[in-house]
């Protein structure tokens, strides 16, 4: 009886892994934090997994960092770079005309104001970014804090992970703006976007801003995440394929037709046709895995159990 439980037990932690691994992967980075503390509490507020970006010279930047990271949130570093547009900049604004020993000064200045970063992203950037010189003075200025670089990919031709090269610093990419308007229709959609993204290919990040319609679209779309999404920190996908997101793009237009119900008609039954010749258990296990773990019922579970624990864990 106790083996009998024990290898029950140990194939319903095989079903759950294959569950997760098979899972589109999201994950969301709120970026500007530190400035307002309202609208960044509510964003304390949501799962674990969603992640903060700490502008380093924010009033309460060091304050946000610290309640982000003793809920075990992943912090970043939303390090201000040189736009090409002509825009009001943050103080100590990464410049591609700056020396090493500028960059690294400013760099070393953000570490010790965002107390527990694991990375890096761009605020704004685009001239920073698009700049080889510059960006490989980051990297190596970055090489020595074991920081990830999340590339906001502010424009289409940055340079971050040709930079990189010949450095211990891994670099992803930001695929979807969630709110680049302020309509909650607008960000609905992209929010769609960006979990079609992940589940086509694999993984995707969308980047928000602790704003009031962006955090009440969040607190609504993460609690009716799909069942086969999977929602995960950054560094969860630092070792995954990474694809150009491109400049931005407008939100699509919604579709017209309503989607075909998948639960209608008879529900066919699925028969699995064993080998006639002898074959390894752990083989079959293996087949048996892959089939449950993509049943409603498995993504279902795996969708509630992850949503509860996320907020049982954000809670004071």
């Amino acid at each position: 009886m106790h083996y009998s439980k024990l290898r029950t037990a140990a194939l319903l932690g095989f079903l759950l892994l294959a569950c997760f691994a098979q899972a589109g992967k999201l994950s969301i980075v709120i970026d500007d934090v530190g400035y307002r503390p309202h609208e960044e509490n509510a964003v304390l507020q949501m799962p674990t997994a969603v992640s903060v970006a700490v502008l380093p010279n924010a009033p309460h930047a060091r304050m946000m960092a610290t309640k982000a990271h003793g809920q075990g949130r992943e912090v970043l570093i939303h390090m201000p770079m040189a736009p090409l547009s002509k825009q009001s900049l943050e103080p100590n604004t990464l410049q591609p005309s700056m020396s090493s020993e500028e960059i690294q000064r400013l760099i070393r200045n953000a570490v010790n104001n965002v107390p527990y970063a694991v990375g890096m992203n761009n605020h704004m950037g685009s001239a920073m970014t698009s700049s080889l010189p510059g960006m490989q003075r980051v990297m190596q200025a970055l090489d020595g804090y074991q920081l990830y670089f999340l590339d906001s990919m502010t424009i289409g031709n940055s340079q971050a992970t040709h930079a990189a090269a010949g450095t211990h610093v891994k670099v992803i990419k930001r695929k979807v703006f969630l709110d680049d308007t302020a309509n909650p229709d607008d960000i609905r959609r992209q929010f769609n976007r960006a979990v079609d993204l992940a589940r086509r290919s694999g993984s995707a990040i969308a980047i928000g801003h602790p704003r009031p319609a962006t955090v009440k679209v969040l607190q609504q779309m993460l609690a009716t995440l799909p069942g086969d999404i999977v929602l995960v920190r950054p560094s969860a996908l630092l070792n995954e394929p990474q694809q150009s997101a491109g400049s931005y793009v407008p939100p699509p237009k919604p579709h017209t037709t309503q989607p075909k119900n998948p639960f209608t008609g008879a529900i066919k039954q699925c028969k699995v046709k064993l080998p006639k010749e002898k074959v390894d258990a752990s083989r079959v296990l293996m087949v048996i895995g892959e089939s449950v773990a993509q049943s409603p019922v498995v993504l279902l579970l795996k969708h509630h159990w992850q949503y509860w624990l996320g907020s049982e864990q954000s809670k004071p």
